[in-house]
């Protein structure tokens, strides 16, 4: 991909972040979160209904300069990517289980680059565990764009910030193991492929270096998860054509493919999160199961399409977020019974993640793109079942 620093700010970009400020409106959605620290969170009221929250949000795509930027706001020390995620902190952090995608790989001792071959600083990883984030994908086109040397520095730094992974390895008993998390009283596995590597091949001997879309590899892993008492499966898919707002062959097929697949009347995924297309995509109910065909990109500068257009959806993203509720019957599924989507946008200008749907007047250009994004996102048919947008 290519990318240019925009010559003008978007008029909405004041706006949108001095709107966001101070917003303090009650979230029917906060849950009590294990702290990072240690602490015990208060214990929720007896009334509340059992199962976990869920949200999931798109590429973390550091380019040149994001990371200026993240260096600017560290003040001389070093990089500090949390002022750029502080915006949909509230979201993020008061979910169950938060999961992200990050694009790129980190390098070390400060050698960093954003484009074309990315090496983000490892202080990526501080900043999405202080945002709340409890895991992410990380098979990407860009996961060898330092070869293994650059996963292993990756994970590394994730494993340092608390952040679990998946989806690239170190090892090959790290790539055959089951990614499984606590989520309320649920146990939850996360899985994650990409549909290629920009080119680059696999490391000889290390095949298992990064996962590969393979939908009888993914239907097998997920099973597996089940196996390991894995309650709610959920794959992460980093697939689809770039620039392209409508899901394309690939992305439909796969879903159909994946959401029909079934143990015992069981499905064997639950939910699924796409990536890689830098604009927000539908959300869909395929076979009884949600897919989100694109999230967009949270962080990246200002994009240009393949035809060297500077294109703002590459700006643009979601937030799912999802209500899992236990099953009704022994053996039975766990059932989204609430499904959200949260309308984004990152200002390349101030190098901030802004809420368009924080309940507060943001003015009508941001309000232009929120709208945008919600009639996209809804185009499949979503709303019909029961597809709303958040706060």
């Amino acid at each position: 991909m290519t990318t240019r620093r925009r010559q003008t700010t978007m008029a909405l970009a004041a706006v949108l972040i001095a709107a966001t400020g101070g917003c303090q409106t009650k979230d029917p959605w906060a849950v009590a979160r294990p702290s990072r620290t240690g602490g015990q969170p208060a214990a929720p009221a007896p009334s509340a209904a059992p199962g976990f929250t869920l949200v999931a949000s798109g590429d973390v795509l550091p380019h040149g300069t994001i990371i200026e930027r993240a260096k600017a706001d560290a003040k001389g020390s070093g990089y500090d990517f949390r002022p750029m995620l502080a915006g949909v902190k509230p979201v993020v952090a008061r979910a169950d289980l938060a999961i992200c995608h990050l694009e790129t790989v980190y390098g070390a001792d400060g050698d960093y680059t954003g484009n074309p071959t990315f090496s983000s600083p490892p202080q990526v990883a501080e900043a999405l565990a202080a945002t709340g984030y409890d895991a992410c994908s990380t098979a990407a086109n860009h996961t060898l764009d330092e070869g293994v040397a650059g996963i292993r520095t990756t994970l590394d730094a994730l494993d340092r910030a608390g952040v679990r992974h998946v989806g690239s390895a170190r090892t090959a008993d790290e790539a055959n193991g089951v990614t499984m998390m606590r989520a309320g009283s649920a146990k939850v596995a996360h899985l994650a492929y990409t549909n290629g590597t920009n080119g680059s091949p696999l490391p000889q001997g290390q095949a298992w270096a990064v996962n590969l879309i393979d939908p009888d590899r993914i239907v097998a892993d997920a099973r597996a998860a089940r196996a390991a008492g894995a309650d709610v499966v959920v794959v992460s898919l980093h697939w689809g054509t770039a620039w392209q707002d409508a899901p394309d062959a690939q992305q439909v097929w796969l879903s159909t493919q994946l959401t029909a697949s079934a143990t015992n009347g069981r499905p064997d995924v639950d939910l699924i999160l796409g990536t890689h297309a830098h604009v927000p995509q539908p959300y869909q109910k395929v076979n009884g199961t949600w897919v989100v065909y694109g999230l967009g990109d949270q962080i990246a500068d200002a994009m240009v399409d393949h035809q060297g257009v500077q294109d703002p959806r590459g700006n643009e993203s979601t937030i799912g977020r999802f209500a899992f509720a236990p099953p009704s019957h022994p053996g039975g599924r766990w059932e989204v019974t609430k499904a959200e989507f949260i309308p984004q946008f990152f200002d390349p200008g101030s190098g901030r993640v802004v809420n368009l749907n924080a309940g507060l007047d943001q003015g009508a250009a941001a309000g232009g793109v929120r709208d945008r994004i919600r009639d996209l996102v809804l185009s499949r048919g979503a709303a019909q079942d029961g597809l709303v947008m958040g706060k």
